[in-house]
């Protein structure tokens, strides 16, 4: 009877211990859409919420980001970048320019399962002046039955 208590306890205790471990990601090709949280500009009323999609394929990364500095629209361009991948991390580099402002953005990640946590920064250029802010958020794919399916070849 001890051995089978002890048996059950280390089976309760490894099956705890590998929940505990983060799954590897399946990094797959699809288009990952989430929202970056970035601080407040000395020339915003508001820290700024807004929306990133971005398209991995083929082991590399391209995404757009949404920028507002008006409570109500968004600006008439977007953020632009490009990313790679590595194993599970993911690095994103971009800009985005209007008349006299413009910035420089730096964001990077980790994917734990079909999400990756994103941090960086945004170095801002406006009248002269430079300005830092940081920038959080996260991303997420849908799930694999819902992704494309790939094209069967046609036999000949």
């Amino acid at each position: 009877m001890m051995r089978t208590g002890q048996a059950l306890g280390m089976f309760v205790a490894t099956l705890l211990a590998a929940n505990a471990m983060p799954a590897a990601a399946e990094v797959l090709d699809a288009t990952y859409r989430g929202t970056l949280v970035c601080e407040k500009l000395p020339f915003t009323r508001t820290q700024m919420r807004e929306a990133i999609e971005v398209t991995i394929a083929g082991g590399a990364a391209r995404y757009s980001h949404v920028v507002r500095l008006r409570d109500k629209e968004a600006e008439a361009v977007a953020e632009q970048g490009t990313g790679t991948l590595s194993n599970q991390n993911i690095d994103l580099r971009g800009s985005w320019k209007d008349g006299g402002r413009q910035y420089e953005a730096k964001y990077s990640g980790t994917f734990v399962r079909r999400n990756a946590r994103l941090k960086g920064t945004q170095t801002w250029t406006d009248g002269g002046k430079t300005i830092t802010r940081a920038c959080a958020g996260a991303i997420k794919r849908p799930l694999k039955p819902f992704l494309p399916r790939k094209k069967k070849p046609v036999a000949s």
